[in-house]
């Protein structure tokens, strides 16, 4: 029997059949002289999920190699905010997983034959590091138009602002669709002491004809589905926007 013949049962007793998920994050980038990355509980979260259900999942990177948790999301800085994220902490200390933050594949090595979906988490730096990088817009752009799921979280759902379909349409006309909000951003700043990002999701959104920005109370879970594709606003989100991503990928 192939694997495709095969049902793998989760410990909630929902049936997905298995599938490749590719998740993206940001390659590190400096954020007002300080290294930033991802947020970790925005990739790790997700990939258990995924994995627990039966799916196949690798870890990509616009540029490839090493990649980084930004500082704040990640579970061993010393008195941070996160440190009883136990995936994230699991996942860097898992000799297989872990070893994935060593080595991501770049974008340039993806085929969009070989995954069923794409999911791309957020961070500090998405906002610096996916705004002119064609080669990563082309990649979304490619997943969707080829019937696949695409999935964006927090800053990750940035990419909304930039993807472009080959008729010259943004992937997200016509879309309802959330990601991190100006009140978040608020909140961040008022944290760190400082305006950290020149530019908001939700403020651009604004800007943009033909396309829903919704959104709720800053830290309250929130996604969206509109069809094939799925955002979540933050990283409190992360569980129920890989929820669903499984429930899209049964649909498959």
């Amino acid at each position: 029997m192939a694997l495709s013949d095969l049902k793998m049962e989760t410990r909630t007793g929902v049936k997905y059949r298995p599938k490749r998920i590719l998740s993206v994050v940001s390659n590190t980038t400096q954020l007002k002289g300080f290294p930033v990355g991802f947020f970790a509980e925005e990739m790790t979260r997700a990939f258990l999920m995924f994995t627990e259900a039966g799916h196949q999942v690798d870890l990509a990177s616009p540029n490839g190699g090493e990649v980084m948790f930004d500082t704040h999301s990640d579970p061993r800085t010393p008195g941070g905010a996160y440190a009883d994220d136990l995936i994230s902490l699991g996942f860097v200390h898992h000799p297989k997983f872990g070893a994935m933050l060593k080595n991501t594949l770049p974008v340039s090595a993806i085929s969009l034959d070989d995954y069923d979906a794409v999911w791309v988490a957020g961070g500090g730096g998405p906002l610096l590091t996916f705004k002119d990088d064609s080669a990563l817009h082309g990649l979304i752009a490619g997943f969707y138009e080829n019937g696949k799921i695409v999935a964006l979280i927090c800053h990750g759902s940035s990419l909304l602002l930039w993807t472009r379909l080959s008729d010259g349409k943004l992937l997200a006309d016509g879309k309802h669709w959330t990601g991190f909000t100006d009140e978040e951003e608020d909140e961040v700043n008022a944290t760190f002491g400082m305006k950290l990002n020149e530019y908001t999701i939700e403020s651009e959104a604004a800007h943009m004809e033909g396309t829903r920005f919704l959104c709720r109370p800053a830290n309250e879970p929130f996604a969206v589905r509109d069809g094939r594709l799925i955002t979540g606003q933050q990283q409190y989100s992360s569980g129920i926007t890989a929820s669903l991503v499984l429930e899209a990928l049964d649909e498959l």
